[in-house]
């Protein structure tokens, strides 16, 4: 049965008439009559009696009836879920981060992302960068945020900001007098930072170079949230990104850095993935939450 005739009949089914249902289907009473005698002899057996003008339901069809019926909820089911995806209305969001924009550009984006689209699903993930692009690469994410624009096999990079590096201490601390921080000023001091094989420990390393001092961290951390508790011990200053909200950490002050020294901000896709029209909504919220956060923006 062709889906033309399933409709016929579910609706001879529901409204008991010839009459009735060809209003329904807005179609000619020959017509549909045509379409059902079609039916019949396709099945093989009838669908319908007709005694003194009223059509009575064979039991072959009061059998047939329920998984009809059952089909066409389905595929109205299967329209309203594909008007909800066009409208973004309902599904699902994948989004992996590492931890600086995790706790700072990603709820920015997502606060104004559910306001927008409340009925999508939100599923984040905080992961390091290489773990980011194994999760696109596999589908388990649509969307990246990563502080890297090292070329990767198979993955799209699109810089949205720059973040700038920092310096993290103490509020107590006698460099908080000061406006900015320069190389200089860490002499004697317990510096925390970047591993020097990372892209932020090779561009202070790089600015460091240039001023005639050598990049080397006593204490060595892969992402800037973990100086967090080693400045509010004592245990040092950080050299850092400047992406985390570290204002709203008690008993800590930030300064500029001097060379200035920016991170890049990247969104990444899959090259051989089509974003989902969901995906591509948070995007925009993704972009447009860089410039309400007032991170630099990337040259034309």
């Amino acid at each position: 049965m062709r889906a033309r005739q399933l409709e016929v009949f579910r609706m001879v089914m529901r409204c008991g008439t010839i009459t009735s249902a060809a209003e329904a289907l807005n179609v000619s009473q020959p017509a549909l009559s045509q379409i059902l005698l079609h039916t019949e002899d396709e099945l093989g057996f009838k669908l319908f009696l007709r005694v003194k003008g009223r059509l009575i339901p064979t039991p072959e069809a009061e059998e047939l009836f329920p998984e009809v019926d059952r089909l066409f909820s389905d595929l109205e089911g299967l329209r309203q879920r594909a008007a909800s995806l066009r409208q973004g209305k309902s599904g699902v969001v994948r989004l992996a981060a590492s931890a600086p924009p995790s706790l700072s550009l990603v709820p920015e984006a997502l606060r104004h992302f559910r306001a927008a689209h409340a009925d999508i699903r939100i599923l984040s993930y905080v992961v390091p960068a290489e773990v980011i692009i194994s999760m696109l690469d596999r589908g388990q994410a649509g969307l990246g945020i990563a502080m890297t624009d090292q070329a990767f096999p198979l993955i799209d990079t699109e810089i949205i900001g720059h973040t700038r590096i920092i310096c993290v201490l103490p509020a107590e601390h006698l460099l908080a007098e000061r406006e900015a921080i320069r190389p200089a000023d860490l002499t004697g001091e317990t510096l925390i930072s970047y591993r020097s094989e990372s892209l932020p420990g090779q561009l202070l390393r790089e600015a460091l170079g240039h001023e005639g001092v050598a990049f080397q961290p006593e204490m060595e951390i892969d992402v800037s949230i973990i100086a967090l508790a080693f400045v509010q011990q004592g245990l040092g200053i950080a050299i850092v990104d400047g992406l985390l909200p570290w204002h709203s950490f008690p008993g800590l002050v930030t300064r500029p850095f001097l060379p200035r020294v920016a991170l890049p901000l990247c969104l990444l896709t899959s090259a051989r993935r089509p974003l989902s029209r969901n995906h591509e909504l948070l995007r925009s919220h993704i972009r447009t939450a860089c410039k309400r956060l007032g991170l630099e923006q990337p040259e034309d």
